[in-house]
């Protein structure tokens, strides 16, 4: 664990790709449809055998080693809605670009359990990747969106909805897709962002 923290601190250790997982911190949220993002990382913290723990730059930090490539994981804390916040700081200091931040996220346009890869692109709605694209001043950042399903019937409130904790069915397709998306991380770090698509349909 000292050896770790030095090869993390040292320059030769400096992160070359965040992957950053968004949610709303609190244990009211863990399990709800907004919190896909966050479950990710709790998942691929528990295959790397890390701790995703270290609060700083607004947001829980852990570092590990993945296909060669060292990574941040992260999980905002400043809420949904302000992700970017986080996003940005951390950024800044590692002096990491867009292109090597892969932001995992939920989606209610994608059938729960379902997955999708993008290279880049709009916000589609989703207030915390919106944040992100406004303080990076950029959507040129590859993202897993993540499917929650859609909203029961068109008048449901879509806050109530993403809010909302999953059935045990949708759950149990929810960490399917979980699984998948940590799958494919390692051909998206290698560039292989086709391959990684290809694996996620």
């Amino acid at each position: 664990m000292i050896f770790k923290k030095k090869e993390f601190a040292s320059s030769s250790g400096s992160p070359e790709f965040l992957i950053v997982g968004l949610g709303n911190p609190g244990k009211e949220y863990e399990y709800t449809r907004h919190n896909a993002g966050f479950l990710t990382i709790d998942r691929l913290s528990v295959e790397q055998n890390i701790e995703v723990k270290k609060l700083k730059y607004k947001a829980l930090l852990g570092d590990t080693v993945i296909g060669g490539h060292r990574c941040l994981l992260v999980k905002p804390q400043t809420f949904m809605n302000n992700s970017g916040e986080a996003v940005r700081e951390i950024a800044s200091f590692y002096k990491i670009p867009p292109e090597k931040i892969i932001v995992i996220f939920d989606d209610i346009s994608l059938p729960c359990g379902k997955l999708r890869i993008r290279r880049k692109g709009t916000d589609g709605g989703h207030n915390g990747i919106k944040s992100i694209i406004y303080h990076l001043n950029s959507d040129n950042f590859p993202r897993i969106k993540v499917g929650i399903g859609a909203k029961p019937h068109p008048d449901y409130n879509l806050a109530n909805w993403v809010l909302s904790t999953f059935s045990k069915s949708d759950m149990e397709e929810l960490m399917k897709a979980i699984q998948k998306a940590v799958d494919v991380l390692p051909d998206m770090l290698d560039g292989n962002i086709d391959k990684a698509m290809n694996k996620a349909n």
